[in-house]
């Protein structure tokens, strides 16, 4: 009897310990668990933002500070002034009014032209052609003039225009103000020089390029030489 009691419960226990054996052996493996690893700071590259913030609540490159294992946000960096240089002009090169607020060149439209007395003496003659600032601001004339004349029917006349060996000036005009180049002409016939007869003269202002047309009636020699000063302040010679 003890025999066969003692079988029976080896028996049940080898049945128990195969079952268990058969539901482990149909169960899905389970992974070992790891320890979690610890958060890295963020790092921003750019103006990217971490996931966890926005990207429209970023300006610049600051990281915001409620970023999970982010390092302490920085202050915004002022932005620093941009000084403006502007490179020095010289007159010559300035084109209509002046740059903060300074007189600018007469430009043509701005003046009126006239010749004034002519002297004469031995079949010479002498003249001041006169620049009058007729606009309302202050404005200035510089060098010489150019000239062309024209006879009675329209057309040009060879017109050799002679700058004078003076040093030019700035003349500044007030509305209303004045300033004269001298002419000077020859009317004594000679060799083979002729003499040209004119009705009319075209001006162009110095360093323009529209001109003003003018009466003048005079008989130039010289093969038509005009010679010419600088703008001189005044309207006399």
């Amino acid at each position: 009897m003890k025999r066969s009691i003692g079988a029976e419960r080896l028996t049940a226990a080898s049945a128990v310990a195969a079952a268990v054996l058969a539901v482990a052996a149909c169960a899905p493996p389970v992974s070992p668990v790891r320890s979690a690893a610890p958060t890295r700071n963020a790092s921003f590259t750019g103006n990217a933002a971490p996931s966890s913030v926005p990207a429209s609540a970023l300006t610049g490159n600051v990281a915001p500070s409620s970023a999970p294992g982010s390092a302490p946000a920085r202050a915004a960096t002022p932005a620093r002034p941009v000084t403006v240089q502007t490179a020095g002009l010289k007159g010559a090169g300035l084109k209509g009014a002046g740059v903060g607020g300074a007189a600018g060149r007469c430009r043509t439209e701005a003046l009126a032209a006239r010749v004034g007395r002519v002297d004469a003496g031995a079949g010479q003659r002498y003249a001041p052609l006169v620049f009058t600032n007729t606009s309302g601001k202050t404005c200035w004339v510089y060098g010489f003039v150019g000239l062309i004349m024209i006879d009675g029917s329209g057309d040009a006349l060879r017109t050799r225009t002679r700058r004078e060996s003076v040093k030019p000036r700035r003349i500044t005009l007030r509305p209303g103000a004045s300033a004269h180049a001298r002419l000077h002409w020859n009317q004594v016939p000679g060799g083979n020089h002729p003499c040209v007869t004119s009705a009319r003269l075209m001006i162009i202002p110095p360093d323009e390029v529209a001109h003003l047309e003018i009466p003048f009636r005079a008989t130039v020699c010289g093969d038509g030489r005009l010679d010419v000063t600088p703008m001189a302040p005044g309207t006399r010679l």
